[in-house]
């Protein structure tokens, strides 16, 4: 039954890490309407977003290989370090350090505090109404070449609020974006890049803890094949995705955030689920 368990929120992860509607509160609120009836935990939720970020490698594959590959031979010379693509590496790095800082002192209140599920509903909700705005509102005139270091910063930031269940990796970074005057490929595309510094750290972090001190329900033949279900589901969401904002607002996941929010506060208010 575990085992069971683990596919369904491998499912689920695939299916919302990339959407702006929050993963990690998904895994939070369908883990208590499982058999176990019970948080499947931050290091669970951790590490199968190794499984969705290994998709972000494969789906962006040659454009992280380039980054890289500039931005080191920007180091020695051989690249002009104005370079756009070695300017990409040094804009993840610094993004990157936001999230890093809060994630590793912040570890106790993300595993405790941040998990109430009246927080939750609360960060659904407003940050499904940030998105619309920005995205009703936003010019979205600028491409990836014309982001700046002080966006990137501002973007790190964003990301680390993804540290709350409910606010969404994708959908913060993105919104913040969307309000710089980005368009939405190029704000979703950086979200992506951006998180998997982040989200390889905080996966592999997670993976070597839980050899030490298991957390969560699910044992380790559950979680890798969660993981891996996670994996596949999330390049197929990854492409859908990219496609779909091409052409389409952001609109359908704002309703559907301001719904489930909406949902989760009746659900707490009544009873039927409980805070942590």
């Amino acid at each position: 039954m575990q085992l069971i368990e683990a596919i369904i929120l491998g499912l689920v992860q695939g299916l919302t890490e990339f959407l702006p509607i929050s993963s990690s509160a998904h895994l939070r609120i369908l883990g208590e309407f499982l058999p176990s009836a019970t948080d499947p935990g931050a290091t669970f939720t951790a590490i199968t977003q190794i499984g969705t970020e290994l998709a972000v490698l494969v789906y962006f594959w040659k454009t992280i290989t380039r980054i890289i590959s500039k931005w080191w031979q920007s180091l020695s010379g051989r690249v002009d370090r104005k370079d756009p693509d070695a300017r990409m590496g040094w804009l993840i790095i610094i993004g990157t350090i936001p999230i890093v800082i809060l994630g590793f002192t912040l570890q106790s209140i993300i595993r405790d505090a941040f998990r109430n599920l009246w927080l939750t509903a609360a960060m659904l909700i407003l940050f499904g109404l940030l998105l619309g705005a920005a995205d009703r509102w936003g010019r979205r005139t600028r491409e990836l070449p014309d982001l700046t270091y002080r966006h990137g910063v501002a973007l790190g930031f964003a990301q680390a609020l993804a540290l709350i269940p409910g606010v969404s990796r994708s959908g913060a970074t993105t919104t913040l974006g969307l309000g710089l005057g980005y368009t939405r490929p190029a704000a979703a595309e950086y979200a992506f890049l951006l998180a998997v510094p982040a989200v390889f750290g905080s996966g592999f972090y997670e993976l070597l803890q839980s050899f030490d001190e298991p957390g969560g329900p699910y044992g380790p033949i559950d979680t890798a094949v969660a993981t891996v279900v996670a994996f596949g589901v999330g390049l197929a969401v990854i492409a859908f995705l990219m496609s779909y904002i091409k052409k389409r607002s952001f609109l359908p996941f704002v309703i559907y955030r301001l719904a489930l929010g909406g949902l989760l506060i009746v659900l707490l208010s009544t009873g039927v689920l409980a805070p942590l």
